[in-house]
């Protein structure tokens, strides 16, 4: 009787090591496709990537041959900030959320849009939620309803049919990209040569601002 209490106790210490090492620090398991995903984009956290528009739109022709950076700035358990940086353009910035459990369960991808003195653009919070799995490398995220009653009030009705994908090959590269009816922009980010990180987004308060400044 004793060796059998020995051995279901010892059964249930590997049990519970198991389990603790499948949880993430909130706890919660984390070995979906989607979790994969977030994992892979949170270890780029504190370093910033080059990367050009690789498709040729008339509609994104600004666009074209611009030089852009993508500075993973601040990741928690929860949610990762991309700013985008367009040459001097400090205005946009990818928020990507994991989200577990509820109707809402999977990613969320938000674009939040600011003017140089920090105000938010017409046009911002916009994007949307995964709708199915996805894979570890490629995550979609089709237009949510805010996001379709805003493209509608401010003039911009066939945006309301995007669908945002971020794609990740770990050292190799990054892509984000938008996708609708007779439309495609694409933007890859060299993830092999981590460059010099850019000054903060438009919008980050002083405090966040002076705590980035590298010493003098």
């Amino acid at each position: 009787m004793y060796k059998s209490m020995r051995r279901s106790l010892l059964l249930l210490i590997v049990t519970g090591l198991l389990t603790a090492c499948a949880l993430s620090p909130q706890g919660r398991i984390s070995n979906s496709d989607q979790d994969r995903f977030f994992q892979s984009v949170s270890k780029l956290c504190g370093q910033a990537f080059a990367g050009k528009m690789v498709t040729d739109h008339p509609t994104d022709s600004d666009l074209k041959g611009k030089a852009m950076i993508m500075h993973v700035r601040s990741c928690t358990a929860e949610t990762i900030k991309i700013p985008l940086h367009v040459e001097d353009d400090r205005s946009r910035t990818w928020v990507v959320t994991r989200k577990i459990g509820g109707a809402e369960a999977g990613i969320e991808l938000k674009h939040d849009h600011r003017h140089a003195d920090g105000s938010e653009d017409e046009v911002t919070q916009y994007g949307g939620r995964t709708l199915t799995p996805g894979t570890a490398t490629r995550q979609e995220f089709p237009a949510d309803a805010f996001s379709k009653v805003l493209f509608e009030r401010t003039g911009r009705p066939n945006s309301s049919l995007n669908i945002w994908g971020m794609e990740i090959e770990p050292g190799k590269r990054f892509i984000y990209e938008v996708t609708r009816p007779n439309r495609h922009v694409r933007f890859e980010f060299d993830l092999s040569q981590p460059i010099t990180a850019p000054p903060p987004p438009w919008g980050t308060p002083a405090v966040e601002q002076m705590r980035s400044q590298p010493p003098q």
